[in-house]
């Protein structure tokens, strides 16, 4: 059976000796500080990369699993669950014809996949949480469904891939359930983390040794970007505690439940808490050093193909579960492609290609600048950082945030996008795009900025309205999902998130704030 050689595989991986593992990773280390030392991880401008992760639905809204052939045949990846879905776009110079290029990939990909999905009755959504369950099934079965196999845990849902079923049998602590507001769920395998998906922007410096700068501002532009991003303020509604009312679960919920998801099933407090907010490098080193410090959890056999990263292959792969929420990457198929890179986790998945693109925009071009302006955010204290991020996380575009400007600290989110549009605005224009096409990237996200509308509020006045109407409170998601999709169907490719709202954010932003809360 299938199962059993999984089974078999998983067995394999669980008998490496993580001492043995730990010693090549250290091994590891030393030869990729040598090749920074060389200048090997160099590159001669910023290079951009994307994954971009989607989730398989059905036409009648619901979760569904995507026939792997299906996933083969137009290029994209399997990711944890059976209804997921990865892209990961080539990377660019970060340029006019780099970001165009980019972006056209990525829609030239989705067109393409098009036609085999409607083949299957299905559609590759980008969102951040999806809500309903497979047709027939509750979220709390599909999700824990799993079997003992020989003494081996096996994600009935989750892709047969041997690390992720290797993390639910280990001995290394992790929590396999979520502990949310009004939201708790057990598990016997890290399988609830299939209920996320994430685009997650790459950053390569030009010079590795410049690592350490570009990630610190990096650390303190997530809670800003992630205020603007928001975009899973529901759970399916069967995994709400049953004496939940629903006044309760939207005073209660976070705007960005996809941290939360993340973070519960793979951390236990106080044992492991693998997945967190950086700490700041000091030097690129300490980021090599970072990720041999960090505990391992799945060493697993390491397979080698003649490429440039295999010589630090068992580096790379306990690199794999180095979980934080921006992290430094080393790698490269060959010499020639070597890079340093940062990359950007914290991210929801976004309505449409072009707010995925305007995310990859507003983060290279304000490192860019930032980095050449030595911008005074670089100076912004790292516990207000983890501090704004977790604000963003709860309430979104009504965060409180910090934000350290030219002009001084300021808690006013319109100054603080003000500045941090500009900045961005100008580091693309010193990668040569013009004010147009600098102003044309950047606008999804400006709109939002204006207009205090997150698709996380858009869910929210859905449900609100659903409520309103006298619908139940499943009901009430399920028609707002079932809008999302709609809404997207339309706009995924060709439109934004703007479109959704009436090009201005839809509800004032006072207006918003007054009901938010109920």
């Amino acid at each position: 059976m299938a199962e059993s050689e999984l089974a078999r595989d998983v067995q394999s991986v669980l008998a490496v000796d993580p001492d043995a593992f730990d010693e090549r990773v250290r091994e590891d280390a030393a030869v990729i500080k040598e090749e920074i030392e060389a200048g090997t991880f160099d590159n001669p401008q910023a290079i951009v990369g994307l994954e971009y992760e989607f989730y398989g639905v059905a036409d009648d809204g619901s979760l569904a699993r995507i026939p792997r052939r299906v996933l083969e045949f137009v290029g994209f990846e399997k990711e944890l669950g059976l209804h997921n879905a990865e892209m990961t776009a080539s990377p660019q110079p970060l340029n006019e014809y780099g970001l165009a290029a980019q972006e056209s990939e990525v829609r030239a990909r989705l067109e393409a996949a098009a036609e085999p999905m409607d083949a299957e009755g299905l559609h590759l959504v980008s969102d951040a949480m999806w809500t309903i369950p497979p047709e027939g099934e509750t979220a709390r079965e599909y999700l824990t469904d799993s079997i003992d196999d020989d003494g081996v845990e096996i994600a009935t849902n989750m892709s047969a891939s041997t690390r992720y079923h290797a993390m639910a049998n280990t001995d290394h602590p992790a929590s396999m359930g979520l502990d949310a507001p009004h939201v708790t769920l057990d598990a016997d395998t890290v399988m609830p983390e299939a209920l996320i998906t994430s685009i997650q922007p790459h950053y390569q410096v030009p010079q590795a040794v410049d690592l350490p700068t570009y990630f610190r501002y990096a650390v303190r532009l997530a809670g800003p970007l992630v205020a603007l991003g928001v975009n899973s303020p529901f759970y399916p509604p069967d995994l709400y505690d049953d004496d939940a009312t629903p006044e309760e679960i939207l005073e209660d919920g976070h705007d960005e439940g996809r941290i939360d998801v993340f973070e519960d099933v793979l951390n236990v407090p106080g044992k492991s808490e693998k997945v967190r907010f950086p700490r700041d490098l000091e030097s690129v080193q300490d980021a090599v050093d970072a990720v041999v410090e960090d505990a391992s959890i799945v060493p697993m056999p390491v397979e080698t193909g003649g490429r440039f990263d295999d010589e630090f292959a068992h580096f790379r792969m306990k690199h794999g579960t180095y979980w934080r929420w921006v992290r430094p990457v080393f790698g490269g198929s060959s010499r020639e492609s070597a890079n340093a890179r940062i990359e950007f986790r914290p991210l929801p998945g976004q309505p449409t290609v072009r707010d995925t693109m305007a995310f990859q925009a507003l983060l290279a071009g304000a490192l860019e600048a930032m980095v050449a302006r030595d911008h005074p955010l670089y100076d912004l204290p790292w516990e207000t950082a983890r501090e704004n991020f977790y604000a963003a996380v709860r309430d979104g575009s009504d965060a409180e945030i910090t934000y350290l400007g030219p002009e001084g600290e300021t808690t006013d989110a319109t100054e603080m996008y003000a500045d941090l549009f500009e900045q961005a605005e100008a580091g693309l224009r010193a990668r040569g795009l013009d004010e147009e096409e600098a102003a044309k990237y950047l606008w999804p996200l400006r709109q939002r900025a204006r207009h205090g509308v997150t698709p996380a509020d858009w869910k929210r006045e859905r449900v609100r309205e659903n409520l309103d109407d006298g619908a139940s409170f499943e009901n009430a998601v399920y028609d707002m999902q079932y809008d999302y999709l709609s809404y997207q169907r339309d706009t995924l490719i060709t439109g934004s998130f703007a479109d959704w709202t009436g090009r201005g954010g839809g509800v004032e932003a006072e207006t918003h704030r007054s009901n938010r809360r109920g």
